[in-house]
């Protein structure tokens, strides 16, 4: 059994080359305004609430342009989704910059950008998913889904960490968003560069529409599939329940204290703590597409996962924490691989666009609704109650919904159903 990742999808397909690659350096420049947009409200605002509500400032867009851009990507060219879409996050990137630049220091003008950028997002990243089973071999998809989300990882380790670093050494936000602008003019060309992949007509099919009647048919479809309802429900449990990234500004200042730099830098490891984990068995992948009963994965995954994040809350010692958050992000990174393989195979070409929009809204959008989460525990009862208190709920409502549906924890990807 292979241990290390499998780069057949790289050596076979150049789009799915360019695209993966893209996406990696684009995704560092992501991260790095993350960082700086969580260090700059808290810095305003020195309320865990505030940073929290960066991800309801995020999610409202998710839902309603993520479910309206899976239809885009079904009715239209992905490319051409893709490429519009990526000169919109650029815009928003070059906004941070100028906020930055110019002094503004407003939180309302930082929430604005970001429920911006979270709308080009959200109608973009469907069409993104959804091209990946046009230019990858079938056969192949748990292996290009591994890789993606090894250089997604990638992104989310060295982003929070080199983010955290230049605001630390400069003492300034701009840096990172300046970076960040860079980034995605490399998203841009790769899009740009991939081939025309209109809709799959089949004779006599009528072609698919977008629009809000289109969500519906999407929904429709996904009445009585009880194991890609279940990617979506497991995750949402993991996400919402144990994602502490909105209290990190605070951990790293009331925990580990110091200067402002100090608290920076501390700031730029626990966001990387996850990623690292996550980039750790993305490299060591070679043994995913073995895996036969995928669902089972996921759940047992999900359980690693908010077991660490519980455990987390509990220490006070960075290592041991870094440790743990990265353990938490290797048993994410397992549990994602399984669920884009899963809705990717069950899923008819027709309706890949708007379930990867629902996707979307759940896969960005639930941390965002997480963050909320965590902030507003956070606020009533401190940020120690608000981890260890999220982790717990994680394990036990993933397993009992693992229990109420045994058919997920069967599913077999020799025989894909949905």
């Amino acid at each position: 059994m292979a241990l290390f990742a499998d780069l057949t999808p790289l050596r076979v397909s150049a789009p799915y080359r360019r695209l993966w690659a893209s996406l990696g350096i684009s995704n560092i420049g992501q991260q790095m305004t993350s960082v700086a947009v969580g260090f700059q409200v808290w810095d305003l605002t020195h309320s865990s609430f505030m940073v929290g509500l960066v991800g309801l400032f995020q999610l409202v867009p998710l839902i309603g342009f993520g479910l309206y851009g899976g239809t885009l990507s079904d009715a239209f060219d992905r490319r051409i989704v893709g490429v519009v879409t990526a000169v919109g996050m650029w815009t928003c990137s070059a906004l941070f910059l100028a906020q930055s630049l110019l002094g503004i220091d407003s939180v309302g003008v930082l929430y604005l950008i970001i429920a911006m950028a979270s709308m080009f997002f959200a109608v973009g990243n469907p069409a993104r998913q959804a091209i990946i089973p046009r230019i990858v071999p079938r056969e192949l998809l748990p292996s290009a889904n591994a890789l993606s989300m090894l250089t997604w990882n990638f992104g989310f380790t060295i982003g929070p960490l080199l983010g955290g670093a230049l605001v630390a050494i400069t003492g300034t936000v701009t840096s990172a968003y300046v970076i960040d602008v860079v980034a995605y003019l490399v998203l841009i060309w790769a899009m740009w560069m991939l081939p025309s992949l209109p809709p799959i007509v089949i004779d006599g099919d009528e072609r698919p529409r977008a629009g809000w009647s289109a969500v519906r048919e999407g929904f429709v479809f996904l009445k009585g599939k009880k194991n890609l309802q279940m990617t979506f429900y497991e995750d949402i449990i993991a996400m919402v329940f144990g994602m502490p990234r909105a209290l990190f500004p605070a951990i790293a200042a009331q925990w580990y204290g110091g200067s402002l730099r100090e608290v920076a830098t501390v700031l730029g490891i626990l966001s990387a703590g996850p990623a690292v984990g996550a980039l750790l068995s993305g490299v060591l992948s070679g043994w995913l597409h073995s895996i036969r009963f995928q669902g089972r994965a996921i759940v047992l995954a999900i359980v690693v996962w908010g077991t660490a994040i519980a455990a987390f809350g509990m220490v006070r010692w960075l290592p041991l924490a870094f440790l743990l958050l990265a353990i938490a992000g290797a048993a994410d990174n397992v549990s994602a691989v399984f669920r884009s393989t899963i809705l990717q195979t069950a899923t008819p070409d027709e309706y890949r666009g708007r379930l990867q929009g629902v996707f979307t809204v759940v896969v960005a959008g639930g941390p965002r609704l997480g963050d909320v989460e965590a902030g507003t525990v956070a606020a009533l009862a401190g940020e120690t109650v608000s981890v260890i208190s999220g982790g717990v709920a994680c394990v036990l409502l993933a397993v009992g919904l693992a229990r109420a549906v045994p058919s997920f924890v069967k599913y077999d990807a020799h025989n894909p159903v949905a």
